[in-house]
């Protein structure tokens, strides 16, 4: 039996073992893409860690901030509630997108991408499994805090199908930033890093719109910001669809801005990929 026999893999040094097809049909980038988003569902099996990272940290979110600002900002804890959950859906998956840098470059450091690199599969499907079960794992994050939330109080005033279409809008966004992260867990050279260079970014961007407080209460500069700040367009869209208010302007800013991150990040994160490997 020789390295003939297992297409795709190296031989004895000094043999030349047959080299990875790398031109695949769509369906089979797909099919590997998909098996890679499988392996990245399965570590949560046995990374307690990671489920109490999704579970309890929209938990502690909604209890801090319900409880902490809620009577200042709005004079009774209910009425803030029901402003700010549709807020910390978008905060709790924004920050969780830091996790998937986080784990490219841990992954790129201990050589998983490099026997990745020596198997018949799509070049990109290491990359884009890795997005998409980071993708699913904060669907269980924005199902909890809709959950806790509702134990807390919270009442979803719009229809089923509107809470739902909430929830797909925030994390196809989620996606689209997967790949800014990715994007920088690839230059980095430390998991690290990639976390406070993101916090760099993200703090701004969270905390300078409206996911707390109202735009009309802020500083006249700091509205200029906060009205053009993505994250300001999917907390409103957010609102719209989950307690009422103006949904087509917001749904639309941020399916343009997830379109736009999408195609500006994904291609640079997977020209950084196939660099490395």
């Amino acid at each position: 039996m020789t390295a003939l026999d297992f297409p795709g893999v190296p031989g004895p040094a000094g043999s030349a073992g047959p080299a990875p097809a790398r031109r695949l049909s769509p369906v089979t980038g797909l099919r590997n893409t998909f098996t890679l988003t499988w392996r990245s569902l399965l570590k949560l099996k046995t990374n307690y860690e990671e489920i109490l990272s999704l579970s309890l940290t929209p938990i502690m979110y909604l209890l801090l901030f319900t409880y902490v600002f809620g009577g200042a900002v709005s004079g009774n804890v209910h009425n803030y509630l029901q402003y700010v959950l549709p807020g910390i859906l978008v905060i709790s998956v924004v920050f969780s997108t830091l996790g998937t840098g986080m784990a490219l470059s841990q992954d790129m450091a201990t050589g998983v991408f490099d026997r990745f690199r020596s198997l018949p599969i799509s070049r990109t499907a290491p990359l884009a499994g890795a997005v998409l079960g980071d993708v699913a794992r904060y669907a269980i994050s924005v199902a909890i805090s809709l959950l806790f939330g509702m134990l807390l109080g919270f009442r979803i005033q719009t229809s089923p199908l509107a809470a739902v279409a909430g929830c797909l809008l925030v994390l196809v966004f989620a996606m689209a930033m997967c790949w800014f992260s990715a994007l920088l867990g690839l230059l980095v050279k430390q998991a690290r890093s990639v976390q406070w260079m993101g916090s760099l970014i993200y703090f701004p961007l969270t905390f300078g719109s409206n996911v707390l407080v109202k735009t009309s209460t802020l500083p006249g500069w700091m509205q200029a910001f906060v009205k053009g700040n993505p994250l300001t367009f999917l907390t409103e869209a957010e609102r719209g669809l989950l307690v009422g208010g103006p949904v087509a302007t917001p749904v639309i800013r941020s399916l343009l801005w997830a379109l736009g991150l999408f195609v500006v990040f994904a291609p640079l994160a997977v020209r950084a990929y196939r660099r490395k490997t």
